[in-house]
């Protein structure tokens, strides 16, 4: 599913939040690839799940198709520096719950990009009747 493209200003840096489109694929491939060598706060280590620009390209158009799913991007200066997804589950008993991810590069940290990710994911969750939002978070030990 697709979301109207939201502007935000946080501690000077002017970003938007907007669906994925396919352009986007080979610059998501690198960023997520990126992301992932940039924290230990990820499910994945570098390089692990890879996901190419084909793959890329699968889940914008199933997400775009898809009133249970949602990719956003969030795009500084014409660059994504951060993405989330819901993805929904075709099963009637769990229509009502999707699964979320965020990542946001590390220069990007402490913009509110991740929480601005989450707030639109909210929004279009609650215009969707979706009721109940996961997201699998690691142990710190």
């Amino acid at each position: 599913m697709k979301i109207d493209q939201q502007e935000f200003i946080v501690n000077g840096t002017t970003y938007i939040i907007r669906s994925a489109v396919n352009k986007d694929a080979k610059d998501l491939s690198e960023v997520r690839l990126q992301i992932d060598g940039e924290t230990e706060n990820l499910d994945r280590e570098k390089g692990e799940a890879f996901i190419d620009v084909q793959g890329f390209e699968q889940l914008i158009q199933i997400d775009t198709e898809s009133k249970k799913n949602l990719f956003l991007v969030a795009v500084v200066d014409d660059k994504i520096v951060g993405f989330s997804r819901c993805e929904g589950n075709l099963l009637k008993r769990f229509a009502h719950k999707v699964e979320f991810g965020v990542c946001v590069l590390k220069d990007y940290w402490g913009y509110g990009i991740g929480k601005n990710l989450l707030k639109e994911s909210i929004t279009w969750a609650d215009a969707n009747e979706v009721k109940k939002i996961t997201l699998n978070v690691l142990e710190n030990k």
